[in-house]
């Protein structure tokens, strides 16, 4: 008897387990329901589709050799049929039917062997006045961004403001500011741009760069209500009033799981589908994946909502596996992640500082800068990596990093991740093999280097100070407690020390073996070069002359300044 296989949803995982099935098993029966038109579409490319980077958007529905995946060519194609506008209203577990409604009225049963939730995610949604006037659109799905880019090119759009500093959030800013030139304002509630994500130092990397590119934030902010009659004019916040003729929410999304929940199948206090690492649900013949459902976090080994659309594919072709009958097994993730803001990449794996500690590390940081290429090859670039590790135990929690143009940043974020899945130790990533050649790496590459001065500081050989405290310091840098020692060469040093001359020193670091005398013995010293290297070897050469109050600040005044810090 031919088997059914029946796929609710046909985005990323739906359509990926639909076509790794009938590879497998090309006698059997394989019908994918959606209740848009409009299937089997790059989501996390909605962004780039907005800015025009991607100028139409069957590219975001068409195959690498430029077939658009719609019905036909799965149908014609993949032997799969796809019944688009037909939502699916209830599953009868008992009978091991589906119950479906099309959009022109029309409603019947279909009969599975086996059955796949891909119900993704739907878009969290604020309780507050004004949330449903016009203009005001979540970026949840193609339709939304197809209404977004039709009011921006027919020039209705002069200023926008996006809810929310997360990935979604970001990209479309960037879309709206550098292409269009709409005047962009970004509202996040917490204190930076990508919360939970990176640290306060790289995320207020990503912000001065976006303010650069002429898009506007205000952090620390809640909204309280959207403005207008029948469109939006403005958005309220505890704080002010922003003009606007477009509002975008981007905060957060919540698992679509409320046919499952009605069948019976076991969900989390969340709603998220609980499943196995075969994407078996509590019912071993329906699997789920994707935006609804949980799976193991591979640092703490529990139960994590990972929505990531890479995430998405990888398990659809483990269900396509389990269902043709094979032992496919998915065995979870750590959330790497990566954001192109303007020229630069935002990029991290495992846990930030923040969610480390949250989860119950005794965890730090250690951040280092440096250039993406050999020193002497004319082009590079600065970047930085921060590692999160647990202090006791030396293992690699996390790590995170921002800077360069292309695939600079991403590649070294993923060089790390096995090391996060196999809970490697510090000393792993000083010693991780890296491909070096000068137009792509240093011998010693930033990874290694990261490693290295990991292990420096949890050894105590090395005294960092993290540019949130360099912030601190430098706020009340008139109290009289510390003192500045720039290691630099004078040509780089001198102007500082000369606009400060009570508090800063310009002792090159070749010079300070014979000028250790000038150091003062009384206060704090800070110890500053362009990206942490000098600074701390000053800070040995110091301590062995018996002047051990030293800090050396991360990154150095590059990073500085890349924050956004004013001199």
């Amino acid at each position: 008897m031919t088997e059914n296989i029946v796929i609710v949803g046909a985005v990323a995982l739906g359509a990926k387990a639909a076509c790794r099935f009938k590879r497998l098993r090309q006698d059997a029966n394989v019908t994918i329901i959606d209740k848009d038109e409009l299937i089997s579409y790059g989501g996390c490319g909605i962004p780039f589709y907005v800015a025009g980077d991607v100028s139409d958007e069957t590219e975001l529905r068409s195959t690498s050799f430029h077939m658009v995946r719609d019905e036909n060519f799965f149908l014609n194609d993949k032997g799969v049929v796809a019944m688009i506008g037909t939502e699916v209203t209830e599953i009868d577990r008992t009978n091991k039917t589906v119950h479906i409604k099309k959009n022109s009225g029309e409603e019947s049963d279909i009969s599975y062997d086996k059955l796949v939730l891909a119900t993704g995610s739907v878009p969290r949604k604020l309780d507050m006045p004004g949330i449903n006037l016009k203009n005001v659109y979540n970026v949840s799905n193609l339709r939304d961004a197809i209404a977004i880019k039709k009011k921006i090119t027919q020039g209705q759009v002069e200023k926008a403001v996006i809810i929310g500093a997360g990935f979604i959030g970001l990209e479309m800013a960037q879309a709206l500011a550098d292409m269009w030139e709409i005047d962009t304002t970004v509202i996040e509630y917490f204190d930076q741009v990508m919360p939970g994500f990176v640290s306060r130092s790289i995320s207020l990397m990503a912000q001065r760069c976006m303010e650069k590119n002429e898009v506007k934030f205000h952090l620390e902010e809640i909204v309280q209500a959207l403005e207008g009659d029948e469109y939006v004019t403005g958005v309220k916040t505890n704080k002010r009033t922003l003009p606007a003729d477009m509002v975008i929410m981007s905060v957060g999304i919540v698992p679509n799981t409320i046919l499952a929940k009605e069948a019976g199948i076991e969900t989390g206090p969340g709603g998220h589908i609980i499943v196995n690492d075969r994407m078996q649900t509590s019912d071993p013949d329906i699997y789920s994946g994707g935006d609804c459902v949980l799976i193991k976090h591979l640092v703490t080994g529990k139960p994590a909502y990972i929505p990531l659309g890479s995430m998405a594919n990888r398990q659809g072709r483990v269900i396509g596996t389990n269902l043709a009958g094979g032992d496919g097994r998915f065995k979870g993730g750590v959330g790497s992640f990566v954001v192109k803001i303007f020229e630069k990449s935002l990029a991290g794996a495992g846990f930030s500082i923040d969610m480390a500690r949250k989860e119950g590390f005794d965890a730090v940081s250690v951040q280092v800068a440096q250039f993406d290429r050999a020193h002497f090859y004319p082009e590079k670039e600065i970047i930085y990596l921060e590692l999160v590790v647990d202090r006791k135990t030396r293992t690699v929690l996390g790590i995170q990093g921002w800077g360069g143009e292309g695939s600079e940043m991403v590649g070294r974020i993923n060089a790390v991740v096995p090391l996060i899945i196999n809970k490697a130790k510090v000393e792993d990533v000083s010693n991780l093999e890296i491909a070096y050649s000068p137009p792509f790496a240093s011998a010693m590459d930033i990874v290694n280097a990261l490693g290295n001065t990991t292990e420096n500081f949890l050894d105590g050989m090395y005294k960092p100070m993290q540019m949130e405290e360099f912030i601190e310091c430098w706020k009340s840098r008139n109290n009289g407690e510390c003192y500045f020692l720039d290691c630099r060469a004078d040509a780089d040093a001198i102007p500082f020390q000369e606009k400060f001359p009570e508090i800063w020193k310009s002792i090159p670091h070749d010079e300070l073996e014979r000028r250790c005398d000038e150091v003062p013995r009384d206060k704090k010293i800070i110890l500053l070069c362009n990206t942490g290297i000098r600074s701390y070897e000053a800070q040995i050469n110091l301590a062995a002359h018996g002047i051990g109050d030293t800090v050396s600040v991360e990154s150095g005044i590059s990073g500085i300044k890349d924050c956004g810090i004013e001199f």
